[in-house]
């Protein structure tokens, strides 16, 4: 244990001064942490679309549910130039990583989600267009990062204040194919192009003289419906796990981001279309997943700015290129226009949804989409934060309705509507009896599962440092202890074991403290091994329980919470590690990806195994 923390206290201390400007009182967090404080950002702009300045807190009145609330701290934000290297990240010491993103202090930060999972081909290259048009007018300012989306996340390019960069790293991004459209290309669904096999259906229906074709006529219409409504839920599934996984990355980053989505939206509720109602029971509806991931973009002070990426969206169903022949009947030509604006609605209704619960705006039926990142950009850079603790002390996971209100005539207000009241100090649902089994990283529902993706960015709900060193010079024939190789995995020796030191900021982890006065916490510590091409080859995990008396508690809070763990790699060929942490009570995770090659050559350090104090394993 001394061993442990006399590196903790030589690895930490960039993690100690974080702790004190990134705490999550100050990032805007109010589901399952130690605070009850509420912070809410307010854009103000008038009748021209343009920023309110220089408000005092005495302008604002604040409710919740129809309640006043007492402003307990108000900060106004003006948007401008700023050198986006007042900050740069502290040094580290070979073989030492981290998951801490620096940003301006005070300056909101942009993210730019390019969606190619649910845009089309067509639109893909409208939009590079625009944001061109964007960027070579733009000043340097506040930092933008690129994103870029297709069945997974990935960081095109970092933060950065500088237009250039940010145009190079556009022009290297290709459009991409998306296989879950129905129509990749074009994007027009093809029940719009036309109703031959919706008539041909419904033809066989009507003409089925035996039971037994009247069946198959009825599986046709109910695997038309599921095949449609399969792609919709994969394609809303794997956004919805992207954007949780920007917002856990964003989340260590104090204050405001801004994020402008261009996207073709997808529907929340997957249901079935036309005739095929009665095989509604055979879908899901993903609204409790929507609200678990506007609640991680509130968590982290993230407001979305969805940009329709078709622009001005006309029907398809009137087009010059189809011949009059497509549709039987006017019924059919009717129902196709009908089938197009329920599902433009319903798109639309998804986008305006997630701007109002995070305090965004959303751009829809706009073929100036460049004109749309400026004004994102601007308005979301000058904003009001007010802060409150929330006049209602019953914290029971119910939603709480925000309201502000500003003394200004001809003024429009942007900010979170409400927020769900869970109990920041009640545990996840996990019992003593918990193995590290039940909560492994591919449940669905298990925010690991994103945080341990290869090439994800690192998850920063918990700011982590971590020391990865060679245990000695000589490879072995056998894995380190506690290692587990998926089955069908072909990975031989010899291997290379690494110690792997975690250091953690206890700021975002959950102690409770029992009557005794000795402090408990609940966290899952792992680590992969992906070769370059993705594949998990080989695994360490821990699930510990941590009891810390008084005077433990109080060196891990100055320190870090430690613990030790030991993978082992092949040694030939290109490997990369994932190494997480998850707080089990709080829901919390951290992740870092660290390249083999940057390690193997280091100086190696004595194999000593050191667990967090007063802890005990439950694997």
């Amino acid at each position: 244990m001394l061993r442990s923390l006399l590196f903790l206290a030589l690895v930490t201390v960039s993690v100690k001064t974080y702790a004190q400007t990134n705490t999550p009182q100050e990032s805007g967090v109010t589901l399952h942490t130690s605070t009850r404080l509420v912070v809410v950002d307010v854009v103000v702009t008038d009748s021209h679309k343009n920023p309110v300045r220089n408000l005092k807190a005495s302008d604002f009145t604040l409710l919740e549910n129809n309640v006043a609330q007492k402003i307990q701290h108000f900060d106004e934000h003006a948007g401008g130039a700023v050198n986006a290297n007042q900050e740069t990240a502290p040094p580290l010491t070979p073989g030492v990583f981290s998951n801490y993103s620096p940003t301006p202090p005070g300056a909101a930060v942009n993210v730019l989600l390019l969606d190619l999972l649910n845009t089309p081909t067509v639109d893909q290259m409208y939009v590079k267009d625009q944001i061109r048009k964007f960027l070579k007018n733009a000043k340097p300012g506040a930092p933008i990062a690129i994103f870029g989306l297709t069945t997974h996340l990935s960081l095109l390019q970092g933060f950065t204040a500088d237009p250039e960069v940010l145009a190079n790293a556009l022009n290297k991004t290709n459009a991409a194919f998306s296989a879950l459209l129905q129509t990749p290309v074009t994007g027009v669904p093809a029940q719009d192009m036309g109703d031959h096999a919706a008539s041909f259906i419904a033809n066989a229906i009507q003409g089925a003289s035996t039971p037994s074709e009247l069946a198959a006529a009825q599986r046709a219409t109910q695997a038309d419906a599921q095949a449609s409504g399969n792609l919709g839920f994969l394609r809303a599934r794997y956004t919805l796990d992207a954007i949780d996984q920007l917002a856990r990355y964003l989340s260590g980053m104090p204050g405001r981001k801004n994020m402008i989505w261009f996207s073709g939206s997808f529907p929340i509720d997957i249901t079935p279309t036309g005739g095929a109602d009665q095989f509604h029971n055979s879908y899901e509806s993903l609204e409790q997943e929507f609200r678990e991931t506007t609640n991680l973009l509130t968590r982290a002070q993230v407001s979305v700015y969805p940009i329709d990426a078709r622009g001005a969206v006309v029907s398809p169903v009137g087009d010059v290129s189809q011949s009059g022949g497509v549709y039987n009947s006017a019924t059919g030509f009717a129902q196709a226009q009908l089938n197009f604006h329920e599902r433009l609605v319903v798109e639309n209704g998804t986008m305006l949804r997630m701007a109002e619960q995070t305090g965004g705006k959303a751009f829809l039926n706009n073929n100036d989409l460049a004109g749309a990142v400026t004004q994102a950009i601007n308005t979301g850079s000058n904003f009001y934060t007010l802060a409150y603790t929330p006049s209602d002390p019953h914290w029971n996971g119910g939603y709480r309705k925000v309201e502000v209100k500003v003394q200004r005539e001809q003024v429009s207000l942007a900010y979170r509507r409400g927020y769900y009241a869970d109990d920041p100090d009640s545990p996840a649902n996990y019992g003593r009896n918990t193995t590290a089994a039940q909560v492994a990283p591919d449940e669905a529902s298990n925010p690991m599962r994103l945080a341990m993706m290869f090439g994800a960015p690192d998850a920063s709900e918990i700011a982590v440092k971590v020391r990865v060193l060679p245990v000695d010079e000589k490879p072995a024939e056998k894995l380190a202890k506690g290692n587990t190789i998926p089955l069908g995995t072909r990975m031989k020796g010899p291997y290379r074991s690494y110690a792997i030191d975690f250091a953690a900021n206890p700021r975002g982890v959950m102690f409770k403290q029992a009557p005794d006065g000795v402090y408990h916490s609940y966290l899952q510590f792992v680590t992969y091994v992906y070769d370059h091409n993705g594949r998990l080859l080989n695994s360490v995990q821990d699930v510990v329980r941590a009891n810390l008396a008084p005077a433990v508690y109080a060196r891990v809070m100055t320190v870090g919470v430690p613990f030790h763990q030991e993978i082992s790699v092949p040694v030939k060929g290109d490997y990369f590690l994932r190494v997480g942490l998850r707080d089990l009570s709080g829901n919390r995770v951290a992740a870092v990806e660290v390249p083999v090659d940057s390690i193997k050559s280091l100086p190696p350090v004595a194999s000593i195994q050191v667990d967090s104090p007063s802890t005990k394993s439950v694997n």
